[in-house]
C-alpha cells in the first residue's frame, strides 16, 4: 500500500498537465490582481507624466530582475541544479552553498551600483525625460526608492527555481499577487491621503515592501525541503563555472522581450505625453495570456525536458515538445484574437470604468491601438516560451542567443522604420515581428541540429486551431458584437456583457476543436522530473 500510494505521489508530480494547470491558475490570480494594481493606476495617473515617471522608475528594477533572476539566471541554474539533484542531496547542498553565497553578493553589489547611478539608469531607459531637468530629477529619485527591489525579488526568483526543481511549482507562480496586495494597500493609502508623501511616492515605496513579503514567504518551504543551506564564497565549484559558462548567452536568448521593452521605452520617452502608459496599459493585457500559457509552459517543461535531456530519451524529449507546442497555440490563438477583436472595449472597461479616472477616451484608443499590435505577437511568445527550453535543456545556449540577436535586431529594425509615422503603435508592432522572429529561427535550429521536429499530428491540430480561430476572428470583427457595438455600449453594459460574450467565445472555439476531431486526450503528457518507476515485473526481478 505504501509503494502504491508513493507511486500515485510520483505520477502526480510527473504530470505535467496538471502542473501546467496549477501554475496557470495561480498565474491567474497573479495576474487578475495584476489588472487590479493598473485599473489603480489609471484611476490615479491616467497616461499623464506622473504615470510615465512610475512606470519608467518601476520596469527599471523589474528588466532587471527579468534578465538576471527569471530570466537569464534561470535557464542556465535549472539545467545545472538538475544534474546535482539527480546525484544526491549531499552533490545538491555542495553546489547550492557557493552558488547562494555568489548569487547574494553579486546581488547587493547590483542594488548599491543601481541607488547610486540612478540618475546615469534614467538617462539609459529614458533619454527622452533629459529635456526636462525636474522631470528627470524627479525620476531618478524614485529609481532610487524602487531599485533595491531588484536585489529582494531577484532572491525570491532564485527560491522559486529551487522549488520548481523539486516540482513544487505553486508557491512560486502565486507569489507575485503579494507585489500587486502591497501595490493595491499603497493605492488605498494613496487615494484616501494618508500620508504627505506624493502619490507616486507613495507606490514606489509599496514596491520595496512587496520585494520584502515575497522573500519572506518562501524562506519557510526552503528550509522545509532543506533547500536553504549556509552559502559560502568558495567559488571553485565546477557547477558555478558551468552556471557562469551558460550565464552569458542565456542573458540575451531568455530576456528578448525585457530589451525589447527598454528600447520600446527609450524610444516612447522622445513621443509624446502619454506614449509609455498607453504601451504599459497594452502591455498589461497581453501579459495576461502570456503569463496563464507561455509562463506557465516554461516554466513546467525546462526542469521536465533538463531531466529527459540528462537519460538520453530523444523520443520522449519530441513528445513533450509537441505537447508544449500543441497545448500553447491551442490556447493562444483564440487568446490572441480575442485581444484585437475586443481591444477597445476591454481596455475601457478595465482601465477606464471608474468614475472619476483619469483616463480620457484617447488614451482607450491609443491604448487600444497598441494592444491590437501585441495581439499578433502572443502567439510567437508562447512559441518561443516552449521552443527555447528544448536548447536550455541540453545546456546549449549558443543557439538560442543567436535567436535573440535576430530578434533584438528585427526589433529595432522595424522600430526605427515606423516610429515617425506610426509611433507608439511602431513600437508594437516591432515587438510582434520580432517575437515571430525569434519563434522561427529556434525552430529552424531545432530542425537542423536533429533535437526536434514537429509530429505529422502536431501539424494537423495546428491547421485546426488556426482554422477554429479564423471562424472565431470573424465572427467576433464582423458580426453583431463587433468592437462598434462594444464602444457604443454604457460601462454597465460592458461590465455585464463583455464577460458573458468572452465565456461563450472560448466555448464556442472548443467546440470547434471539438467537431474539428480534437479531444481533450491530445492536450495531456507525462514529464520526467522523477525517473522513470520499475513495473511489478522488474521489481520481483530485482528481489
Amino acid at each position: 500500500m505504501a509503494e502504491q500510494a508513493e507511486d500515485q505521489a510520483d505520477r502526480r508530480l510527473n504530470n505535467m498537465t496538471s502542473q501546467g494547470l496549477m501554475v496557470s491558475s495561480m498565474t491567474l490570480l497573479s495576474r487578475l490582481s495584476g489588472l487590479a494594481r493598473d485599473v489603480v493606476f489609471a484611476y490615479l495617473f491616467g497616461a499623464s507624466q506622473m504615470a510615465d515617471i512610475f512606470f519608467v522608475a518601476f520596469r527599471i528594477p523589474n528588466t532587471f530582475r527579468r534578465l538576471f533572476a527569471e530570466g537569464a539566471f534561470s535557464q542556465a541554474f535549472v539545467p545545472v541544479l538538475m544534474r546535482y539533484k539527480a546525484q544526491g542531496s549531499g552533490e545538491l547542498q555542495d553546489f547550492l552553498r557557493p552558488l547562494s553565497g555568489l548569487f547574494s553578493v553579486v546581488l547587493v553589489a547590483v542594488v548599491v551600483l543601481g541607488v547610486v547611478g540612478a540618475p546615469g539608469l534614467t538617462a539609459l531607459f529614458a533619454p527622452g525625460f533629459s529635456r526636462d531637468p525636474e522631470l528627470f530629477q524627479t525620476t531618478s529619485e524614485l529609481v532610487r526608492i524602487t531599485f533595491p527591489y531588484l536585489g529582494l525579488i531577484s532572491l525570491t526568483a532564485y527560491a522559486g527555481a529551487l522549488l520548481n526543481a523539486h516540482g513544487r511549482f505553486a508557491l512560486p507562480a502565486v507569489t507575485p499577487v503579494l507585489l500587486n496586495v502591497c501595490l493595491l494597500a499603497a493605492g488605498g493609502i494613496a487615494v484616501a491621503q494618508w500620508t504627505s508623501l506624493p502619490n507616486i511616492e507613495v507606490l514606489a515605496w509599496g514596491v520595496v515592501v512587496a520585494g520584502i513579503t515575497q522573500l519572506c514567504l518562501q524562506i519557510p518551504f526552503l528550509l522545509r525541503q532543506d533547500l536553504l543551506p549556509r552559502p559560502s564564497l568558495q567559488v571553485k565549484h565546477p557547477g558555478i563555472s558551468q552556471v557562469r559558462r551558460l550565464l552569458g548567452p542565456a542573458l540575451l536568448s531568455a530576456s528578448v522581450s525585457q530589451i525589447n521593452a527598454i528600447v520600446s521605452t527609450i524610444l516612447a520617452s522622445t513621443l509624446i505625453s502619454g506614449s509609455i502608459a498607453w504601451l504599459y496599459y497594452a502591455d498589461r493585457l497581453l501579459e495576461l495570456p502570456i503569463g496563464l500559457v507561455a509562463v506557465a509552459l516554461g516554466t513546467v517543461m525546462l526542469p521536465h525536458l533538463s531531466a529527459i535531456a540528462s537519460r538520453n530519451d530523444p523520443k520522449h524529449f519530441g513528445a513533450v515538445v509537441d505537447w508544449g507546442l500543441k497545448l500553447g497555440l491551442g490556447l493562444s490563438v483564440p487568446a490572441a484574437v480575442g485581444l484585437y477583436a475586443l481591444a477597445e472595449p476591454l481596455v475601457a472597461l478595465i482601465f477606464a470604468s471608474l468614475p472619476g479616472t483619469a483616463m480620457t477616451a484617447h488614451d482607450i484608443q491609443m491604448a487600444a491601438a497598441a494592444l491590437q499590435m501585441f495581439a499578433f505577437a502572443l502567439p510567437g511568445f508562447v512559441l518561443v516560451k516552449v521552443l527555447a527550453p528544448a536548447f536550455f535543456a541540453h545546456q546549449n545556449t549558443t543557439t538560442p542567443l543567436r535567436a535573440a540577436l535576430a530578434a533584438i535586431a528585427v526589433n529595432i529594425l522595424v522600430s526605427l522604420s515606423t516610429i515617425h509615422v506610426l509611433g507608439h503603435i511602431g513600437l508594437a508592432m516591432a515587438t510582434a515581428f520580432s517575437a515571430w522572429t525569434q519563434a522561427l529561427v529556434l525552430y529552424l535550429q531545432l530542425r537542423r541540429q536533429g533535437l526536434y521536429a514537429a509530429s505529422s499530428g502536431l501539424v494537423v491540430a495546428v491547421l485546426k486551431m488556426v482554422a477554429a480561430g479564423t471562424v472565431l476572428a470573424i465572427f467576433l470583427i464582423v458580426g453583431p458584437l463587433s468592437p462598434a457595438f462594444w464602444n457604443a455600449q454604457s460601462v454597465a453594459a460592458r461590465l455585464l456583457g463583455l464577460p458573458t460574450l468572452i465565456v461563450g467565445a472560448v466555448l464556442a472555439y472548443t467546440l470547434l476543436l471539438l467537431l474539428l476531431g480534437l479531444r481533450s486526450s491530445d492536450f495531456r503528457q507525462e514529464g520526467a522530473i522523477m525517473p522513470p518507476q520499475k513495473s511489478a515485473t522488474d521489481k520481483s526481478q530485482a528481489e
